[in-house]
């Protein structure tokens, strides 16, 4: 006969320390986050708005500015659309099945985490410019890849490379393989069964991980820097303009792009939260 215990400690009785103890902690914390988030958040809104609303909607409707927010979502369009598509087939290969090279897969897949954004731009170059390896074929087909939307998107790509992936190999990993065999069992096709079990059940971490890939690829600047040229009203990203337009004294118009990144950050935070609220119902309880 199996005996429930009642658990005799709680997170109250766990704690040990001072209530001053804590109290310090709490306000160490909320201090450091007063200076180094909240702070610089007010000064950029602050500063966006300190000639006035339409000071800000001039500077954000400026044919330069417009070109900046486009090339950054088209950028950013581009490389969630690769990473999803990779992120979800590595996920599987590594989650769902052993082959040789599957330690080598993982490890490719966190490189980026490891390597400098401009050192990855400076592969790029060393790959597609003038003097690069593919440079002289690829000037003599007419193809621009360096400090053009193409150059941006690959420098991007591999910036965001892991997060798409990172977030979906851990939890496939721990739903296992029982839905799937038992799918297939019953008649399904592997490719049946990867659209109407496995796609379903990783769901929110696919959009969570859609969600980093996005606020990373949007918020690059190294990789992007080194690839762009800084050609003005092309190649220049939201990150790149804010930095030419703060370099002019253009303050306005520079906090103004800045404010409308730190706008979609703080939408992508609060998506994140909520997703994260949803994976962790999804996630399989653990047994006590």
């Amino acid at each position: 006969m199996v005996v429930n215990r009642p658990r005799t400690s709680s997170a109250h009785e766990c704690r040990t320390e001072p209530v001053w103890v804590r109290w310090t902690l709490i306000t160490i914390a909320v201090l450091f986050l007063t200076v180094f988030v909240v702070l610089p958040l007010v000064v950029v809104f602050t500063e966006a708005f300190s000639r006035g609303a339409h000071a800000y909607l001039a500077a954000l409707s400026e044919p330069e500015a417009l070109s900046a927010i486009r090339l950054t979502l088209t950028v950013a369009a581009i490389s969630v659309g690769l990473n999803l598509v990779f992120g979800v087939i590595a996920a599987w290969a590594i989650a769902k099945f052993e082959f040789p090279g599957k330690v080598l897969l993982i490890t490719l897949v966190d490189l980026p985490f490891s390597v400098s954004p401009v050192i990855s731009g400076l592969v790029f170059v060393l790959l597609f410019g003038a003097q690069g390896y593919f440079g002289t074929w690829l000037q003599s087909h007419g193809i621009q890849i360096l400090f053009a939307v193409p150059g941006i998107a690959l420098a991007t790509t591999f910036v965001t490379f892991p997060f798409v992936a990172r977030e979906l190999i851990p939890l496939m990993q721990e739903q296992g393989t029982q839905e799937e065999e038992a799918a297939i069992s019953l008649g399904a096709s592997g490719l049946r069964t990867f659209f109407r079990v496995t796609i379903p059940n990783i769901k929110w971490g696919i959009l969570y991980g859609v969600l980093l890939c996005n606020a990373r690829a949007m918020g690059e600047f190294g990789a992007v820097s080194v690839v762009s040229g800084h050609i003005r009203g092309e190649t220049n990203t939201m990150p790149l303009l804010v930095e030419i337009l703060y370099n002019e004294y253009q303050f306005v118009a520079s906090f103004a792009i800045a404010s409308l990144l730190a706008f979609l950050a703080l939408v992508t935070l609060i998506v994140k939260t909520v997703l994260e609220s949803q994976l962790e119902e999804g996630r399989p309880a653990s047994d006590d």
